[in-house]
């Protein structure tokens, strides 16, 4: 299996450091509002990488990790935390806050049949841990007190930057708009690992530290929970591609500093989904969410179709077209699988293996989707019966996450309840007179037809006739007139 790896910058096989085991960390949420649907491309495509491991035989641990405390409105060490912003705008304590949009993203989540990881952190759920690593680093010099924070010096490390060549000086000092510049930073690029009250007098959460009342660092949450559940070797790093500088920048310099060790080899990054504006976000009016597509009458699963048919690591662009484009070929794609018998079989073993080849060759080249769900059009053209098909497809599905099967076969099941229904019988006047006692023998008269008893159905004409009423037989029902 070959994955880019955005820390050497280059495509490369996939190892792990225990054979056969994979520690798999993903950075979670940050849970001050709703995640809109380009936070959520960046899930769905980790899901499909966890699920492709699980697949090829791997033994699987993820660890996500909830923000609910120390993410500043700019992803540095500037403005104001996201989770007091989000508090004030809903007149809510932080928790509730936290609580609430915990819930809604795990709802999106499986709506979109994303699997929870085997660990799920809130970030304050740990604070001891980040305690022990901050006391460390700044025992061992990779950490300074200043202005009552506590700062990482990044120019203790031989090398900083990870994911870009950056040119130091032209790196912006990541202040925004509003917001001050840190003028307690050795650096331009140190970033804090512990904040005191003196920087946020009206912080909602706080806890005791050997320096001062205070929280912790958005940066060294994903570390200590990583490190408490990974273990000190993580094999694998996720995350959306906003996340690599300066957050996981930030994150190995920190690990790697307190372990003494290299910590992750892997690094794996989703591209942005675009619009026609530029890169959706919560700050902007595109501000899309699973909901919202729900509301507009989308199968959110139509939108994981729709994030499968590109490459991770090329940015999406999003419209209300290319999603109806997506759904009107998963809804074919559903409808062909649906008119397979499953039972059709038994299981062509050489021709599921043939097919297996094709989905394995286009995942395992840096998880292809899009070449993987061309794979699934082969196997409904291929010469084989339909159990196979169906055996093949399911597992398939299994990676991809679609629930193929389970569809088709609701799709089955209806089709065989619209048969199994009798076709509405329509009775009409040509003048449009309506007549109750002539319409029910009319229908009479369909009953005894339907039961084979033509010479009741001939009476009831009959005595239609002597009233002055003439029927004719019509497509779905019968038309009279008086004569």
């Amino acid at each position: 299996m070959y994955l880019y790896n955005s820390a050497t910058h280059k495509k490369e096989e996939f190892k792990t450091h225990t054979p056969g085991h994979v520690e798999m960390y993903t950075c979670g949420p940050t849970v001050y509002h709703f995640a809109h649907i380009g936070n959520l491309r960046s899930y769905i495509m980790e899901d499909v990488l966890e699920k492709y491991l699980r697949y090829a035989g791997y033994d699987v641990n993820r660890v996500m990790n909830i923000t609910d405390v120390g993410h500043l409105t700019s992803d540095a060490d500037e403005g104001e935390d996201k989770m007091l912003k989000g508090a004030k705008r809903e007149h809510k304590s932080v928790m509730e806050i936290a609580k609430f949009y915990t819930d809604a993203f795990f709802e999106d989540c499986r709506k979109l049949n994303i699997k929870r990881p085997d660990v799920v952190q809130p970030a304050t759920g740990l604070i001891d841990d980040y305690i022990k690593i901050i006391t460390k680093l700044l025992d061992t010099g990779y950490a300074y007190l200043a202005g009552g924070n506590v700062y990482f010096d990044t120019s203790k490390l031989e090398r900083y930057y990870i994911f870009n060549d950056h040119n130091e000086e032209d790196l912006a000092v990541g202040v925004r708009e509003g917001v001050e510049e840190d003028t307690n930073k050795r650096n331009k690029n140190d970033f804090v690992l512990w904040f005191t009250k003196s920087k946020f007098e009206d912080q909602a959460l706080k806890w005791d530290s050997p320096w001062g009342v205070g929280y912790p660092g958005w940066h060294i949450e994903c570390s200590g929970i990583s490190m408490k559940y990974n273990g000190e070797y993580l094999d694998l790093h996720c995350g959306g591609v906003d996340n690599a500088f300066p957050h996981h920048t930030n994150e190995i310099a920190q690990s790697e500093s307190y372990l003494g060790h290299p910590w992750c080899p892997h690094w794996c990054h989703v591209a942005h989904l675009n619009t026609d504006h530029g890169k959706m976000s919560k700050s902007k009016g595109e501000f899309l969410t699973v909901s919202l597509l729900e509301q507009k009458g989308y199968d959110p699963l139509a939108y994981r179709f729709f994030c499968l048919q590109s490459h991770y690591r090329k940015s999406l662009v999003f419209s209300w077209e290319n999603l109806d484009n997506a759904t009107v070929a998963f809804n074919k794609l559903i409808a062909k699988i649906a008119a397979l018998d499953p039972n059709d079989g038994p299981v062509d073993e050489a021709a599921a293996a043939e097919l297996k080849a094709k989905f394995t060759k286009a995942m395992d080249n840096d998880l292809n989707t899009s070449m993987a769900v061309t794979v699934l059009y082969d196997v409904l053209k291929a010469k084989t019966n339909g159990a196979t098909k169906c055996a093949v497809l399911e597992g398939f599905d299994s990676v991809l996450g679609l629930k193929l099967l389970e569809k088709a076969a609701d799709q089955r099941k209806k089709q065989a309840q619209m048969a199994a229904q009798p076709a509405a019988f329509t009775v009409v006047s040509e003048s449009g007179e309506e007549d109750a006692d002539v319409e029910a023998l009319i229908r009479q008269r369909q009953d005894a037809k339907k039961a084979k008893n033509f010479a009741e159905a001939d009476r009831i004409r009959d005595e239609l006739k002597a009233q002055g009423v003439e029927v004719t037989d019509v497509p779905g029902g019968a038309k009279w007139k008086r004569i």
